[in-house]
């Protein structure tokens, strides 16, 4: 695909460089010279100096012919306007940044339809949704669900009390039949492992293991991890996320959201009904404990600073807190952040990333997850009636070897795939895959 990127902040120069990966045609449209020179000196797609709001700029990048147009600078109207010349201008599907969550609202989608634009994304709302989601299994670092729940991706961290430790992957498939969860992928010493029958898990492993409803509860006994109830939430920072997280949480837990600007500390006691909402320097270990760090469940720290909310979500994890969430902005840092204890990271990069790299697929993809800790991405491919895939067992396909298959949808029934698994017109089916993959699983199931 020709993809055209307007604007090369964080999101859109980590959005072309994972589309890059996959072989696509790129090209990034920024005013700031710095930020293009540092692309150019990392990577070999086309740049272009200007602005995106500018029909000659658009025109220069040959918009004409592009099969996506994403507008993802920091300004919002700047998105809107790109996006709306460039399906003007021929481009044939257009993605716009947003931070107003009334174009998202469903009455209004009709007007943004009208204007040209295909998609919105909304990077701090897809961020707090997946807060929320965190908390639902306390027990797990991330979960992520695909075919509305029927089959789920759980990230574990494996400790002293996982009984798996020590097994193969063959050995555990044995211990657990018939088994209702598979492994996909284990991140060890920040590489990414595309497991089969020999690999061993061990000690600290992340490990990515796709699960029907059936199997949680064996799941999570295996993995030595216990959910527990969460009444108690302290959040950190009243950013967007944090506004939107606290709105989410609030009557259905005790939420307290510290915010060191005061008059954004008045703002959000306006905004927020039943969320404590306090004044304070939450990186002020005696803040942290006057305001009952100690009795909390759960402490999401989301300031806007990667190093203050890794800080202090490791000294809530050191007061006892059971369930710590930060979000980290720098990718670097996400390795240090599971060695430090953090119990789960978000990232908006990657969660807008993965809204927008569905658009960018041949095949039918109704769901991508990229995920931190890891290179890969989860993909949920519906298969159709010409898709290659349908041509024998998935043992006998020549399927990618950075690939694997975790679990299928078929008429409401969820299962998890095996050597023998046939597959059918309008199965849902869950992949774990590295970006090298990508381009052979298209021809599969497209």
């Amino acid at each position: 695909m020709k993809i055209i990127i307007a604007g090369a902040g964080e999101v859109g120069t980590h959005l072309a460089k994972m589309l890059y990966t996959v072989k696509h045609d790129i090209i990034v449209i920024d005013k700031d010279e710095n930020k293009l020179e540092a692309i150019d000196s990392h990577f070999d797609f086309l740049t272009v100096r200007g602005s995106g709001t500018s029909i000659n700029t658009l025109k220069e990048s040959d918009v004409s012919r592009a099969d996506l147009l994403i507008a993802i600078t920091e300004t919002e109207e700047a998105n809107m306007t790109i996006a709306i010349l460039g399906k003007k201008l021929g481009a044939k599907k257009v993605i716009a940044r947003v931070n107003n969550h009334e174009y998202l609202e469903e009455e209004n989608q009709r007007f943004i339809h009208e204007m040209g634009i295909d998609s919105l994304v909304y990077p701090e709302i897809l961020a707090s949704k997946e807060v929320v989601s965190m908390l639902q299994q306390s027990g797990t670092s991330k979960k992520f669900d695909f075919s509305s729940g029927h089959l789920s991706l759980y990230i574990l961290k494996l400790n002293v009390q996982a009984p798996i430790i020590g097994k193969t992957l063959e050995q555990a498939a044995i211990d657990n039949e018939p088994y209702e969860y598979r492994t996909v992928a284990i991140s060890r010493n920040a590489k990414t492992i595309i497991p089969h029958g020999a690999d061993q898990f061990q000690m600290d492993d992340l490990v990515y293991i796709v699960t029907s409803k059936e199997g949680i509860d064996h799941l999570m006994t295996y993995a030595g991890k216990v959910h527990f109830p969460i009444k108690n939430v302290m959040i950190m920072g009243g950013s967007r996320i944090g506004r939107k997280t606290a709105k989410a949480l609030e009557g259905k837990f005790n939420v307290k959201l510290l915010e060191i600007d005061k008059d954004r500390s008045f703002e959000l006691a306006d905004l927020l009904d039943k969320t404590l909402v306090v004044n304070a320097d939450g990186t002020d270990i005696d803040v942290l404990i006057e305001e009952g760090i100690k009795n909390m469940d759960a402490f999401i720290a989301v300031t806007g600073n990667s190093e203050t909310n890794i800080l202090t979500s490791t000294i809530a994890k050191k007061f006892g807190v059971k369930k710590t969430i930060a979000e980290i902005e720098n990718l670097e840092y996400i390795q240090i952040a599971d060695s430090m204890g953090i119990d789960s990271v978000i990232n908006k990069k990657l969660i807008a990333a993965s809204h927008i790299f569905s658009h960018t697929m041949s095949a039918d993809v109704s769901t991508v997850q990229c995920l931190s800790s890891t290179e890969a991405e989860a993909l949920e491919f519906i298969v159709h009636e010409n898709s290659a895939i349908l041509k024998n067992q998935l043992k006998n396909l020549k399927f990618p070897k950075d690939a694997l298959v975790g679990g299928v949808l078929r008429d409401n029934i969820s299962f998890i795939a095996k050597g023998d698994t046939e597959f059918k017109p309008n199965d849902k089916v869950i992949v774990f895959a590295l970006p090298t993959a990508i381009k052979k699983l298209n021809q599969l199931f497209k």
